[in-house]
C-alpha cells in the first residue's frame, strides 16, 4: 500500500474528504517495538481448601489502635506449612490482600525455585545493576584517561613554553664584549 492510498483510506474512515487526504504529504515511519523478554505473570493466590486464616492483633507502631484491634493477617499454607503475616495496614481487608500475595509468592518460589518469578525479577535486577556499574566505570575510567592525557599535554606545553622563553631571553640579552685590557700611559684598564 503506498502512502498515498494509505491516507486515502484513513480519510474515508474519518470523514475527510479523499482530495484533502491525497494532498497530505505528511511522512512517518514506525519501527519494530523494542521485544523485552517478558517477566512470568504473578503468581495467583493457592486456593481456599490450602489456607488457614486467622487475624491476630498488631504490634510495633501505629499507637494504641494497631494493639487492641484484630486487623493483622495471618496465614498459614497447609500443604507446605509456610506462615505468613501481614499487618501492613491499618484495614483488615488490604492485610489479606497483602498476606494473600506474599503467600503466593512464597509457595512459588518453593515449588518453581530459580524459575519463579521472584528469582526471575531478581536476576533482571542484578543484571541491571552490573550493567550500571560496569557503564559507570568505564566513564570514570575515560574521564580519567582524559584527564591523564591534559596533564600530559598541559606538562608538555609548559616545557615547550619555558624551552621557549629561553631562548628568546638568550636572544635579548645584549652579547657582552670579550674584555680586553688596554693600555694606556701605562695603566691597564679593563674595559
Amino acid at each position: 500500500m503506498t502512502l498515498r492510498t494509505f491516507f486515502q483510506s484513513v480519510a474515508l474512515r474519518s470523514n475527510i474528504s479523499p482530495a484533502v487526504a491525497s494532498v497530505s504529504s505528511r511522512t512517518f515511519t514506525t519501527s519494530p517495538a523494542v521485544l523485552l523478554k517478558a517477566l512470568p505473570p504473578r503468581p495467583k493466590p493457592p486456593p481456599e481448601s490450602e489456607i488457614e486464616e486467622a487475624y491476630v492483633k498488631g504490634s510495633g507502631p501505629g499507637g494504641q489502635k494497631i494493639n487492641k484491634t484484630n486487623s493483622a493477617v495471618q496465614l498459614k499454607h497447609i500443604p507446605t506449612g509456610i506462615v505468613v503475616k501481614s499487618q501492613a495496614t491499618r484495614s483488615r481487608d488490604q492485610n489479606r490482600k497483602n498476606a494473600r500475595e506474599i503467600l503466593a509468592q512464597r509457595v512459588d518460589d518453593l515449588r518453581n525455585g530459580d524459575q519463579s518469578r521472584s528469582s526471575i525479577v531478581g536476576h533482571v535486577k542484578q543484571k541491571k545493576a552490573a550493567s550500571a556499574s560496569k557503564k559507570s566505570k568505564r566513564k570514570y575510567k575515560k574521564l580519567e584517561e582524559e584527564k591523564a592525557a591534559a596533564a600530559v599535554a598541559s606538562a608538555n606545553a609548559e616545557e615547550a613554553d619555558s624551552n621557549n622563553a629561553d631562548a628568546k631571553r638568550d636572544s635579548e640579552a645584549p652579547q657582552k664584549s670579550p674584555r680586553v685590557n688596554e693600555v694606556v700611559h701605562g695603566i691597564e684598564t679593563r674595559t
